[in-house]
């Protein structure tokens, strides 16, 4: 139910589609009706993805409209909206750096389609932004037009009445405004969706915080109220938030340019040429920012690193150097799957088209002149406020301050698990990337043998024919044909081919085998699996805390107090078992690095045996050949000789007196049959 209609659920029962069925109540003013009429005609005249579209509505639902007011069809989001994600304990200090720059991508354009068809929403609140799956991706979208003002009716509007808390100045003051009371709105959302909060003294009401914000600096984008009562200002983001370094001051000028006071500076000046505001360049330039955020599993850091266009893995790799003290030669980076980058394709490589934040796509950093890692066993930072109740577990604080610190220490208890997890992911690169390595050693090994079998079978042949000639050999050497200088080298190469036939791998076989079993024990350890179960419980305990802690602060009594015991507890037991399972992570990564650093030893020595393999097969053949061609001239010799003394047995020379030739001698050959061998 809304301000001043019923929603229905529709589902048509062939199609199965679902749509939102808008319909009014019966006790409203002519005012809101009037906004009601206004709403159905905005909605009925826009179509974009970041804005709820209009539907037809179905005719056997028109019978329940009431007093003549028309109802109002829409598509149904399911996803709910942005204050349910607001209001989970886990986002208590902001969304994900992803969930961000969703928002960022989608609620921005949804403004500006609506702007660019002179509809100011005037009322942008995280309860008007509801959420649908899209093709597997979330989407935001914008509803509830009922305030909107269409600008063909005047630019300038003075009659409003709705949420205070996300307005600019100028509607709660019912002074004159225009396009950029959405600009304030949005910023309003932006900085509560980064940091968990409202940016200006979210605990008291507009009217109130009005007087004390109204000087603030052009460039503050956030003011807290000190317990002495004192407001302190800021042109920061404060901590702890989800954002990335890279990101945090394009975030903060963005806020600058729509948090101004003053509505006519706010948003900064318009482009002549694009006829965008500066503030929607800026937004523009961020969600276009090509960062590729690396996790040093050295130190368990995660950097980014905006990539200049067409930079390349080099120049990055060069960046990285720098900033982790970790040469380029002994960078290896590895994506989840386990692959290394590309050397010869450009950084770009790092980054997923459409895919944007630090918690959707990492780039794991290992130092290949490292196989055991000690790891980063000292716990992220405390926030100050969570680290004071730490220190002072008993001290009783109002429930509101308890509030703020608790939902700090969610936060906190939630970074160390998901800093776990990324880390865990690090493992399983390094253990795919290990397994892709025993793939390649097992196809060299597979190579190795394939080559060591031929020159095996090779050997053989060569050792019986050769024995078998020695054999032959001595058989007529005493009464045939003989040659010492042959003799010897036929049995020099007996001896060469039984010393090549050491060649052979199995030695080798031994190694990679045990090397084979060593990884398969990895893979079936504990610790290559998730670890995290004891960290998830203390997470939903504290997520529990908090909950309960909610509910006291719904008391009337503003000077309830508490003390902090129980939730320093599920802090103190977090950190100690996340030192616990890092601990067992990194003794489990250095197995898997050890390994790896073996496979890698392995492979020089593998292609050097090859090549002793292919060298002794070439010169098994060269023996070969030779000893065949040596063959052919001993059948040589011993047909030339069997020739002259069949030639001397079998032909008559007979002289012949030429007439012309008197002082000639000739001789006639007479032909006899060839003997049968």
């Amino acid at each position: 139910m809304g301000g001043f209609a019923h929603v229905y659920l529709y589902q048509h029962h062939d199609t199965s589609e679902k749509i939102a069925v808008k319909m009014c109540r019966l006790e409203l003013t002519a005012r809101n009706k009037d906004r009601w009429s206004r709403e159905i005609q905005i909605m009925k005249k826009l179509s974009n993805l970041n804005v709820v579209t209009a539907r037809d509505v179905p005719e056997e639902m028109k019978h329940i409209a009431l007093n003549d007011l028309p109802l109002l069809a829409m598509e149904y989001c399911s996803k709910g909206d942005l204050r349910k994600m607001l209001s989970k304990p886990e986002n208590c200090c902001g969304l994900k750096e992803s969930e961000v720059l969703s928002l960022l991508n989608d609620v921005g354009s949804g403004i500006q389609y609506l702007h660019e068809n002179k509809i100011i929403h005037r009322d942008l609140k995280p309860e008007n932004i509801v959420l649908q799956e899209v093709n597997g991706k979330l989407v935001h979208k914008i509803i509830d037009l009922g305030y909107a003002k269409d600008l063909d009716q005047g630019s300038l509007c003075t009659s409003f009445v709705g949420t205070l808390q996300y307005l600019a100045p100028e509607l709660f003051e019912n002074k004159p405004y225009t396009v950029t009371v959405d600009y304030w709105s949005f910023g309003t959302m932006i900085f509560e969706c980064s940091c968990g909060f409202r940016p200006f003294l979210h605990n008291l009401q507009p009217v109130q915080w009005a007087s004390k914000v109204r000087n603030k600096g052009p460039k503050d984008i956030m003011a807290v109220e000190e317990l002495n009562g004192e407001v302190r200002f800021s042109t920061h983001l404060p901590y702890p938030n989800n954002l990335s370094r890279t990101l945090l001051e394009p975030m903060e000028m963005l806020l600058q340019l729509m948090l101004k006071w003053d509505p006519v500076q706010r948003g900064g000046k318009t482009n002549a040429d694009s006829k965008k505001p500066l503030c929607f360049e800026v937004l523009e330039q961020i969600l276009c920012m090509r960062v590729v955020h690396i996790l040093n599993m050295t130190t368990a850091q995660v950097h980014s690193f905006q990539l200049a266009p067409d930079e390349s893995l080099h120049s990055l790799q060069r960046r990285i150097e720098t900033e982790t003290k970790i040469e380029l030669v002994n960078q290896e980076l590895l994506q989840e799957t386990g692959v290394s980058l590309d050397p010869r394709k450009p950084a770009a490589q790092c980054v997923l088209e459409g895919v944007r934040g630090w918690d959707s796509y990492i780039i794991y950093l290992f130092d290949k002149s490292l196989t055991k890692y000690s790891g980063p066993f000292s716990a992220r930072q405390l926030p100050d406020k969570v680290n004071t109740i730490v220190r002072e577990a008993k001290s009783q604080l109002p429930l509101v301050v308890l509030k703020k610190v608790w939902g700090e220490a969610v936060s906190y208890i939630c970074g160390l698990k998901d800093d776990y997890s990324r880390l865990f992911q690090g493992q399983r690169a390094a253990m795919l990337s290990l397994l892709r390595y025993n793939t390649n050693l097992t196809r060299c090994k597979n190579g190795m043998f394939a080559f060591s079998q031929q020159l095996k079978a090779k050997l053989d042949f060569f050792k019986s024919s050769i024995q078998y000639d020695l054999e032959k050999y001595s058989d007529q050497m005493h009464y045939g044909i003989s040659s010492e200088k042959m003799l010897k080298a036929w049995q020099e190469n007996e001896e060469k081919a039984a010393a090549y036939a050491q060649v052979l791998v199995s030695h080798l076989d031994e190694e990679i085998m045990s090397l084979h079993s060593e990884i398969v024990e990895l893979q079936r350890s504990p610790y290559a699996r998730r670890q995290g179960d004891i960290m998830e419980q203390l997470e939903d305990k504290a997520i529990e805390l908090y909950k309960q802690l909610k509910m006291k602060c719904r008391t009337p009594d503003p000077g309830v107090s508490s003390d902090s015991s129980e939730m320093v507890k599920a802090i103190i037991q977090t950190v100690q078992n996340q030192d616990k399972v890092l601990r067992d992570l990194y003794t489990h990564l250095s197995k898997i690095l050890l390994s790896k650093q073996k496979i890698i030893d392995l492979f020089p020595r593998i292609e050097k045996t090859l090549e002793n393999i292919k060298d002794a097969d070439n010169t098994v053949m060269q023996m070969q050949i030779k000893r065949q061609r040596e063959f052919w001239h001993l059948l040589k010799i011993a047909c030339v000789t069997c020739w002259g003394i069949f030639l001397i047995q079998n032909y008559t020379f007979v002289p012949l007196f030429a007439s012309r030739l008197p002082l000639k001698l000739h001789y006639a050959k007479i032909a006899l049959p060839f003997p049968h061998w």
